[in-house]
């Protein structure tokens, strides 16, 4: 007997789209898609290449806020409805308040809101982010019923030191109640090393309020694209019901195989990690 047929729960994925490079919503809505989620993008900006690649005189970049506003109205027109909204790289800080605003006019009672905070890392913000825009990303943040920062962004939203960032599980867990506004959103701190030869995620759940920190070997390399790709995973895993401690930790292994099958076929770091192959292990059984 087949199974049951079931509708795609539509995401609504406000993302920067990247000519070159496997990032932002050039793994976003492959990942999410074999999840068996329908997928519809409203780009932030366009760029030619991800940011990884040498700069080039012929380096293309477009703010695409007028569009994002033209986007959002037309689909209100359409009466479209979403089962998550999920948030990523912010193009500039005039977008901020179009994203609010989206968030607002699109969200039903159960709609998942997934902002992850692109700002920076290895406890540095992005060229492109200034510290305005690090501020808004906060007021961004507390529309989310999961967040996915990475320990730099972590650090920026509590105001704390990245040099002071939290090594061991006690600590996390306090980062983590703290970025969980007494639990009002559920959070997954991503790049953690607990212990050597190891990397992965610190979680606390706001519904079951327990926490968990699943992890995998560390691979000799940091590809582009890998946290967008873990925020799609983490989605697609609570979209169909996973608690997040298992939704987490299908993410990490998922990246984990990524970039050492990556490294196995030896392509250029620049390009991101080789999803194509491997997206069969995300398909619903």
């Amino acid at each position: 007997m087949s199974a049951p047929c079931k509708i795609a729960p539509h995401v609504a994925a406000v993302h920067d789209l990247s000519g070159m490079g496997r990032c932002s919503l050039g793994v976003v809505l492959p990942a999410l898609s074999a999840m068996g989620c329908w997928v519809s993008a409203l780009p932030t900006a366009y760029l030619s290449g991800c940011t990884i690649y040498p700069p080039s005189e012929y380096f293309v970049i477009r703010d695409l806020t007028e569009e994002m506003e033209l986007s959002g109205a037309h689909w209100a027109e359409l009466g479209v409805n979403f089962e998550a909204i999920y948030s990523g790289f912010v193009g500039s800080e005039a977008q901020f308040e179009v994203i609010l605003n989206f968030i607002r006019r699109f969200r039903r009672e159960g709609t998942l809101v997934l902002v992850d905070p692109v700002m920076g890392d290895w406890g540095k913000p992005y060229r492109t982010y200034t510290p305005a825009m690090c501020e808004k990303m906060k007021d961004l943040t507390l529309l989310a019923d999961v967040i996915t920062p990475n320990l730099t962004e972590a650090a920026i939203l509590l105001g704390e030191d990245y040099e002071k960032a939290p090594k061991g599980e006690e600590r996390l867990k306090d980062w983590l109640e703290r970025l969980s506004l007494e639990r009002k959103r559920s959070v997954v701190i991503t790049g953690v090393h607990l212990k050597p030869g190891l990397v992965g995620a610190a979680c606390l759940d706001r519904e079951s309020g327990e926490f968990s920190f699943p992890c995998a070997h560390e691979e000799p390399a940091q590809f582009p694209g890998t946290g967008d790709l873990f925020a799609s995973v983490t989605l697609g895993g609570l979209l169909r019901g996973e608690s997040l401690e298992k939704a987490a930790a299908r993410a990490v292994a998922f990246v984990a195989k990524c970039a050492r099958f990556t490294l196995d076929l030896g392509t250029p770091i620049a390009d991101g990690v080789q999803l194509e192959s491997l997206l069969g292990d995300l398909i619903p059984r």
